[in-house]
């Protein structure tokens, strides 16, 4: 056999050869796999140096409790159906409502409120928000930053007042005005949307409701794992073979063929996907360009509880001035309680935590304590650190990104997805999409 780490040696019987090679195993990876398959791809490799399936998709089963990493919804019309129509029988069908925790300390519906951020601030108040809004309309026509195009839509006196600015902190992990114009459109579109006159009009005369055409789904009670094994399973069938929990030692090309070091196997392929993070990309072929890319990492606590909740949203997020938390899920509305407990998952952003578990638990304990939520029986079940939770552009980030890509594209990879493009991607639909529309051209790409 030939020596594996020797990158020149020739190719003897005992590599393993494969048409493609992706890697990554989160939903941009598994959808890529079975496009390449319907492609004509017989044998593909899905390499992922995690031991699970579904990237960031993570569940955490504890004392008879299933956890999730952050706030997760399916759709019945999701296109990654279009490519694993058998998931659908193991989704939960769900009923979910937003509300935000207001910096006025009450619970009121998201992302805005006509009555509670607009009316209840009185005749002044409402002034006060109208000529901020001509104000930011008529002498801040240049729109930079994220700050900007929050303050252009709905001005500042409203921007403060909703608690929006303080939760744009939140979510973004840095001060708004650091952030980029560019994925302040992409990631809050919705600003935009809402403070259309049309939109605001609806909300104050009477109108009939928007019905959804679709149904809301949830990953079913056992966790991430029971939902993707399926989709493994049926990529097994077609010719996948996954390599999960496996260190990827460096990727090499020679001549036409990638080959990629894992171990003691070599995987050679005629094409490669990646949709793992740029920089580990780059490292791994060996290419000397650090483009300095910021993600955010995330703490999830996982709580159960007894008592009064405060509220009867199943999501809620943080809109209040203080607080490192920015969203909590109540997982028990939607699969019930356990021994008559509900549980939840909060995420907050590492550093605003001073990056300890134990500061990000203490910190919700007394801010939701403050605000009147959780009055009763609050015990911490777990937690979970997760880096390079989703991508943070800072400093024209998107202009290193497509260099870094170029880099990549150069030697041959295809690199896209949430992590592999830096691209934030919010659902499986979006993922989903992308992924079809870099491997398939041709590919309906509406979002």
């Amino acid at each position: 056999m030939t020596d594996p780490s020797d990158p020149g040696a020739p190719l003897d019987a005992d590599d393993d050869v494969f048409d493609a090679v992706v890697l990554g195993a989160g939903i941009t990876g598994l959808v890529s796999a079975a496009i390449l398959h319907d492609l004509g791809c017989r044998r593909i490799a899905v390499i992922d140096e995690f031991g699970n399936l579904g990237g960031n998709h993570i569940d955490r089963a504890i004392n008879g409790y299933t956890f999730d990493i952050g706030s997760l919804i399916f759709q019945d019309d999701s296109p990654l159906l279009d490519y694993f129509p058998e998931l659908l029988e193991h989704y939960v069908p769900i009923m979910p409502t937003w509300g935000k925790l207001t910096p006025q300390a009450f619970v009121t519906s998201y992302p805005l409120s006509i009555k509670d951020d607009i009316l209840r601030a009185g005749a002044w108040g409402i002034v006060r928000i109208g000529l901020s809004v001509v104000f930011s309309r008529l002498l801040r026509r240049r729109i930079g930053n994220a700050r900007e195009f929050a303050r252009y839509w709905i001005g500042d006196y409203l921007l403060q007042r909703s608690g929006l600015e303080s939760y744009m902190k939140r979510f973004f992990g840095v001060p708004a005005d650091w952030v980029d114009l560019e994925f302040a459109e992409k990631r809050m579109l919705w600003i935009k949307e809402h403070a259309h006159p049309r939109v605001l009009l609806r909300y104050v005369r009477r109108h009939h409701a928007t019905v959804p055409t679709n149904r809301q789904l949830a990953r079913p009670r056992e966790g991430y794992n029971a939902l993707y094994g399926v989709a493994a399973r049926t990529l097994r069938q077609r010719g996948t073979v996954f390599h999960l929990g496996q260190q990827i030692g460096s990727i090499t090309k020679r001549g036409t063929k990638f080959e990629v070091l894992t171990g003691k196997t070599r995987i050679t392929a005629n094409r490669l996907i990646s949709t793992i993070p740029i920089t580990r990309a780059l490292e791994l072929c060996g290419i000397r360009e650090d483009p300095h890319l910021a993600s955010v990492t995330l703490i999830s606590l996982y709580f159960s509880f007894s008592g009064n909740r405060g509220f009867d949203c199943s999501i809620l997020y943080n809109f209040a001035h203080d607080g490192a938390w920015k969203r909590l899920t109540m997982y028990s509305d939607f699969y019930g309680r356990v021994d008559g407990r509900e549980y939840f998952g909060v995420e907050v952003i590492a550093a605003h935590a001073g990056n300890c578990v134990t500061t990000a638990e203490q910190d919700f304990r007394a801010h939701v304590a403050k605000n009147g939520l959780f009055i009763g029986d609050l015990v911490c079940e777990g937690s979970q650190v997760v880096p390079c939770a989703y991508p943070i552009y800072t400093e024209q980030a998107h202009e290193r990104v497509s260099r870094a890509r170029a880099l990549l594209r150069d030697f041959g990879i295809e690199s896209f997805g949430r992590q592999g493009g830096f691209d934030y991607q919010p659902t499986a639909r979006v993922s989903t999409l992308n992924a079809a529309a870099h491997l398939m051209p041709t590919a309906n790409t509406e979002t």
